[in-house]
């Protein structure tokens, strides 16, 4: 039984941390490209290289989860600013507007598509998450 569970173990996606750090296994990409967009898979506020979230509630969760944003982006030579759509889950609805003053602090006009809805059970407990698609220049 163990044998058969590292075999299955070893067919799964090794995934990079925003960060950099160590590689950990979990069964999806932090990115895939198809044709000339970029799909990012969601992320949370959690602390560069490690598995546990930024203290502090929502709004450090937020900046945190833009910051890992970035941080994939620039990982495929990308930006903020080639972002062009973003699905926002919230553990509270209520937050919305807390998570969207920190929101607009990485973005210009004209702003990505949005959508925003309240969900429960997010990894890790988190207050947000976060998942993005951007189109890659010249592709």
């Amino acid at each position: 039984m163990r044998l058969l569970q590292l075999i299955l173990l070893g067919l799964l996606v090794l995934y990079a941390s925003p960060s950099g750090a160590a590689p950990t296994v979990l069964p999806f990409s932090e990115a895939r490209q198809a044709g000339n967009l970029l799909f990012l898979a969601g992320q949370i506020g959690t602390l560069p290289g490690k598995s546990e979230l930024v203290a502090g509630g929502i709004e450090p969760e937020a900046r945190q989860t833009m910051e890992n944003i970035r941080q994939v982006l620039e990982k495929h030579g990308l930006d903020m600013g080639d972002i062009v759509k973003c699905t926002v889950m919230l553990a509270d609805i209520g937050e919305w507007a807390s998570f969207n003053r920190i929101y607009v602090q990485f973005f210009e006009q004209p702003y990505p598509a949005r959508s925003a809805f309240a969900a429960a059970g997010l990894a890790l407990n988190a207050r947000v998450e976060v998942e993005c698609i951007a189109q890659i220049p010249g592709s």
